[in-house]
């Protein structure tokens, strides 16, 4: 059973920088597709950036792509999100996921694991 630890969460004005990070408990890290959604009060989990296995692909919203980097570190089994230039609406609560898929990335049904969340606040 995979188990994700998300850190890094916090309060930054607009403008800044956050970097998340979230650690797998599993030996096949390598071999597994890694994702942010975000979830802000009253609305629905949605994607934000995801990193397939096979070579390394991203993949980015709208909303986030040109700001927030998606990167993974296998010997580590960590996957990161850099956010720049945040803005207010990028306060929600962050999630990792992990799949063993390489498609269908955009979708929360596609992951089977969950971290706990963490909380990125972004003030005027």
């Amino acid at each position: 059973q995979v188990q994700l630890v998300e850190s890094g969460g916090g309060l930054v004005q607009a403008g800044g920088s956050l970097r998340l990070s979230c650690t797998a408990s599993v030996r096949t890290f390598s071999n597994m597709s890694m994702a942010w959604f975000r979830q802000a009060p009253g609305r629905e989990r949605e994607f934000g950036a995801a990193i397939s296995w096979i070579g390394g692909r991203t993949y980015y919203a709208d909303s986030v792509k040109g700001r927030f980097t998606i990167s993974r570190d296998n010997a580590e089994n960590t996957v990161f999100l850099q956010m720049n230039r945040l803005k207010p609406e990028d306060t929600a609560v962050y999630y990792c996921a992990a799949s063993q898929f390489t498609s269908l990335l955009a979708i929360t049904t596609t992951y089977e694991a969950w971290g706990q969340g963490t909380q990125v606040t972004v003030s005027l």
